[in-house]
């Protein structure tokens, strides 16, 4: 099966959260009689609460053959470093701007951590139907802010989308009247480039993002970068300082992301997004790999933080 695994960044209250929401309903992640709250990504009390994104969360959607993994990040800045973790588990994403407040600080904030690290960008002008929208403004601003932030010759190629999250329709033309999220879902197959799919290689995965069980303790969300993971294997946890000493731990559950449950399977390739289940002291940043094949992966740079508090 073929893989694209994408993040979708916005500054706060832009849409992304609810063009989600719309994306999961159309590619058919919700049966027809299932009773689905709005803004389902959103499933942290404090998240509902204000209204925003705080944490990471992972789901998925099938496309004409194609499984996408979305992640939506948090659009606010002081949720920074979540988005910096998820840029390294992706390798396209989805830059939403409301059209008529076109890109604002924290756009410009992510998007510059996304360019830099090769991320191919859609970029999907949202919320078209809102009084005084002006897409074709907001276009050129963007555009001028590809130019600013040093982005390539592919990323400044990027694709628009024209979408209504709120009505679930997108367009590539404001010419023509959007009926559904078709174009977007084409887009992003065909733009975004697949992950690497070494699946015979030694198995390796970075740590991006931890979840806790009550059930299962501890686990570590990240994609694969090489080879095949199953459920029982060995594995080696690698810290970022090598000079630290590395563990041992049994992989004794495996779960990928099937809209926006977790889904228990026996082996998992490269590629894919998945929770691995059995690492006790797994942490954000550590390698997991086979045993006979230790090697490290670059850890996950994190800006300095605006603001520090010593105790």
């Amino acid at each position: 099966m073929e893989i694209r695994n994408i993040a979708i960044i916005a500054h706060v209250d832009h849409g992304k959260t609810t063009l989600v929401d719309k994306m999961l309903r159309q590619a058919g992640a919700f049966r027809e009689n299932q009773v689905v709250q709005e803004r389902v990504m959103d499933s942290n009390p404090l998240e509902r609460e204000r209204g925003i994104t705080i944490l990471a969360k992972n789901t998925s959607i099938h496309w004409h053959g194609t499984k996408i993994n979305v992640v939506d990040t948090p659009g606010h800045a002081d949720f920074g470093g979540e988005v910096e973790r998820i840029l390294r588990m992706v390798d396209g994403v989805l830059l939403v701007v409301d059209a008529f407040d076109g890109p604002m600080p924290q756009t410009r904030f992510v998007l510059r951590k996304a360019l830099a690290l090769g991320r191919t960008p859609i970029v999907v002008i949202n919320k078209i139907d809102r009084p005084g929208a002006d897409p074709a403004r907001v276009r050129d601003e963007v555009l001028d802010l590809f130019i600013e932030l040093e982005a390539n010759d592919v990323q400044l190629d990027a694709p628009v989308v024209y979408a209504s999250g709120r009505e679930g329709v997108a367009t590539l033309d404001m010419a023509v009247t959007p009926v559904d999220l078709t174009p977007l879902f084409d887009a992003i197959v065909e733009h975004v480039p697949p992950p690497p799919h070494d699946a015979e290689g030694p198995f390796q995965m970075l740590v991006s993002t931890i979840d806790y069980s009550p059930y299962l303790g501890r686990m570590g969300i990240g994609r694969i970068e090489r080879g095949t993971v199953h459920v029982g294997d060995s594995v080696m946890l690698l810290p970022l300082d090598p000079t630290q000493k590395a563990d041992q731990a049994r992989v004794t559950k495996l779960f990928a992301f099937e809209g926006l449950e977790r889904a228990e399977v026996a082996q998992a390739p490269a590629g894919e997004i998945v929770a691995l289940a059995g690492l006790e002291n797994v942490e954000i940043g550590l390698t997991v790999t086979d045993l006979e094949h230790p090697e490290r992966l670059a850890g996950i740079a994190v800006e300095e933080p605006t603001i520090s508090v010593d105790f």
